[in-house]
Order: structure tokens, then sequence, then C-alpha cells
């Protein structure tokens, strides 16, 4: 038996070429697979329990795979639903669904699974143990857990299946390992458990693992023996290299990658060309083990506004660093006079655009630019001290000199007001592992007919 899945892009949002999805569709796959979301853009979406991407273009793209999956007639999986896979992201594309379900006079099973865990059912794994750190971990107590905006567990192949099992035509899924949504069908029929766990690592982002990696979409077919992946755009290729180099692909050891319930090793794994498009790959061995699902939490680390200034004057461009410090030592002093704020209650970090605002003193090139844009981020407990923090830097920011004995210099501001309030800092709180005695233990499902 083989068992084939269709794979429109590495995440709903980014837009996959239709003419290869149609041409993915009439290959006959057994289900259509795609990601909703991940932590690569921070933990915000996990903390507000929102979605990065404009649901114009999720409920667009979603559109045309409920499209393509009434056409195959088979199931149609998202993992990751909005981002983060909160209960309030599977809500979301929940509404989404039922939108276009109207819209398209659709008649649909749809299962949803939550992947949110309480506070309390977290606090008891805690006491009881079976929650552990991984290297590197923040510290975590029952206070902390309480603290948490959002805490999501990684569903597994095996929560997949449950939900393939109600018979639905679409799964929307909350928090799940990338590899699950692909790998779960082939795991059910009996394929090759290593090819089924490293074809879904490979296929993960769609046709990042070919040669036209923003084209999207490709096929993945599952055996007994090994797996084969195809990409659909024109003039894309898949080779032995492009292949085997995705297990770099977010992931710390080149050859061994951990999901629930055990760990995958392409040690051995072998890579051949079958044609111009297309690479076999055997040899990967799964090795069974605990089943634990990773945990993923967000809390309010604080409240942010920035402002942004434009120096121009050649004398300040040249100068802008000693600018900057001697502005922020200034600053110190000024904040503690004008706020009654102790003074690690909050922070004020000032990037250079231009010289070193991503790297600070690791940036090792030194240019000459024509201009630097000064940018404050003022970060505190409440949004209104960050506020009147950036108001009391206005001023200064907008004309604080070099040195003391010179005319007060301008600089630009490019809108008014100088401040915006960006709202809550979230940070990720968890790097730990849950163990489960069922996998189905910490994961909810919804079935429902429309």
């Amino acid at each position: 038996m083989t068992t084939r899945i269709l794979i429109p892009s590495g995440v709903l949002g980014l837009g996959f070429d239709e003419e290869a999805l149609w041409r993915g569709v009439d290959m006959s796959p057994d289900l259509i697979a795609i990601d909703g979301g991940s932590t690569d853009s921070g933990p915000a979406s996990l903390g507000s329990g929102t979605s990065k991407y404009a649901r114009g273009a999720i409920k667009a793209e979603w559109r045309v795979l409920m499209q393509a999956r009434a056409k195959a007639g088979v199931p149609l999986v998202i993992g990751t639903c909005g981002t983060a896979g909160a209960d309030p992201h599977v809500d979301w594309m929940y509404q989404i669904t039922l939108e276009l379900a109207a819209e398209l006079g659709q008649s649909l099973r749809i299962a949803r699974l939550y992947s949110e865990q309480s506070p309390q059912s977290l606090r008891t794994a805690f006491d009881a143990g079976k929650v552990t750190a991984l290297d590197p971990a923040p510290d975590l107590d029952a206070d902390k857990i309480d603290g948490m905006c959002h805490i999501v567990a990684l569903a597994g192949a095996e929560q997949i299946q449950k939900a393939l099992d109600t018979g639905a035509d679409i799964v929307l899924a909350g928090r799940t390992t990338d590899t699950a949504i692909i790998a779960a069908l082939p795991l059910a029929r009996g394929e090759h458990p290593g090819a089924c766990w490293h074809g879904a690592k490979v296929g993960e982002c769609g046709a990042l693992c070919s040669t036209n990696p923003t084209s999207g979409v490709i096929v993945v077919d599952f055996d007994d023996t090994g797996f084969e992946v195809t990409p659909l755009a024109k003039g894309a290729r898949c080779t032995p290299h492009s292949v085997c180099a995705h297990m770099l692909y977010e992931n710390s050891d080149p050859y061994i990658l951990y999901e629930p319930g055990g760990y995958l090793d392409v040690t051995h794994a072998g890579y051949s060309a079958l044609n111009d498009t297309s690479v076999r790959v055997t040899g990967a061995q799964w090795h069974p083990g605990a089943y634990t699902v990773k945990l993923e939490a967000a809390r309010v680390a604080g409240y942010q506004t920035t402002l942004m200034a434009t120096l121009r004057n050649r004398r300040y461009v040249e100068n802008a660093r000693a600018w900057a410090d001697r502005l922020l030592a200034f600053l110190d002093r000024k904040i503690a006079a004008g706020m009654d704020l102790p003074k690690d209650a909050y922070t004020v970090d000032l990037r250079l655009i231009g010289i070193d605002s991503a790297l600070g003193a690791l940036e090792a090139h030194q240019g000459a630019p024509t201009e630097v844009g000064a940018f404050v981020i003022v970060t505190a407990p409440t949004q209104q001290d960050a506020t009147e923090i950036a108001k009391l830097i206005n001023p200064f920011l907008l004309h604080y000199p070099l040195t003391d004995d010179e005319e007060l210099p301008t600089f630009a501001f490019p809108y008014s007001p100088a401040h915006s309030e960006r709202g809550a800092l979230y940070e990720f709180a968890m790097n730990h592992v849950l163990t489960l005695d069922d996998p189905m233990q910490a994961f909810r499902l919804v079935t429902e007919d429309i």
C-alpha cells in the first residue's frame, strides 16, 4: 500500500501555487495537510490568543483548500491553527470554516482537536512529577503556572489519528508538531514508521525541500520501505541534497528528531534521485519511547511604548553611538528623578538602525551611513508607566546635544505623536515536556456535522 499526502504550503497564509495544487488533487491524494503556525515569530500570538496572519488572507487560501478537499474527497487537516494553536486560535479557524462552508454550500463533518492546558491540570501534573524541564528551561512553580496566559501541548500523530477516526472531512487541530499532521495517516495505514516520520519532517514546509522553496506544493508518497517526495510547481525539483538538508531545518541534530512517543534516527538514511524532480529515501528508523508531549506557554512580561527619531546631521551620524550612550545616561537620571519607579522595574533600550540595531555590540561591520534611526523601546510594569517614560524621553530624543557646550540639535520624528503604545510584551515561559499515560489525556476532541 502507498499513502499519498498532498502538502500545499509550509503554512497557511504564506500562499501557494494554485495550478500546482490542482495538479496535486488530480494525483488522487489520500489526505491534504497544511501547517497553521509555529513559534517562529515569538510568543505574542500564543500570549494574546491571536493570529499573526491576516484573516482575509487565511480565508482566501482556506477557501481554495476546502474546494480542493471537496474535489479530492479526502480529509483536510490543519495543525497549529491560528499561528499558536491555543483554544482561541482553533475557534477562530472554526468560524472561518463555518463561513466558507455556508458560502460554498458544503456539508461537512469537522473535528476540532484542542491542545490548551488548564493551569489547574498542569499544576496537578507538575506536583506529580510529570512535568520535566528541557535544557534550557525557565524556573517553574505553581504560582508561575497560574500566571501564564496560554499553555499548549504539542499533539503528535496519535491525536490526529483519533480526529481522523471520527470520519472528519476537516480536522482543525490546536498546537501540533509540524510533522504529526503528515505522519498520522501513513502510520495508521501501516507504512514504514521511520519513513513516515522522516517524510513528514522533509515535507513539513512544503517546497522548502526543493530547489524552488517558494512554490509551495509537494506530494509525499509513503510505503512499507521508504518515501518519495515530488514538488508540483513547474520548474521545481527535489534533489538528494535539497531533501536531506531539511533535517537541519529547525533541528539541533541533523540525524535525530524527537516526537511524542519516541525519536527518529536518519543516520543510515539513503537518498536517491528517481528522475529530474523526485527523490526516494529509505533507511530511517523510528525508536519508540516514553509518551511525552512538549509544552509551550506565554506570559506577560511588561508593557511597551516605542519612539523613533532620525539623525541626519553628519556629525551626529558619525558619533551616533557616543550620543546614544550619553543620552541613555542622562535619561537614567531624569527618569529616576521624575518617575516613582525603581530602576529594576523598567528598561529603556535605544537601538541605532543603520549601525547596530540587530546585533548591538556584536556588530563587526563598520560603515558610514547617511542617516541613523534612533529607536527607543520602553518596557515597564504597566502601559501607563511605559508611555509616561516615553513622554519624558520625547523632548530629549528630539533635541539632546552630543556635548554640553553646543547648540541644541533638532532631529526628525517620522510621525506625531512620536510614541506608539505596543501593549503587552509577552515572553515564552516553558520549555518542558509532559508525560502522559494515554496520548489523549491532555487533549480534547469535538466533532460536529454542519
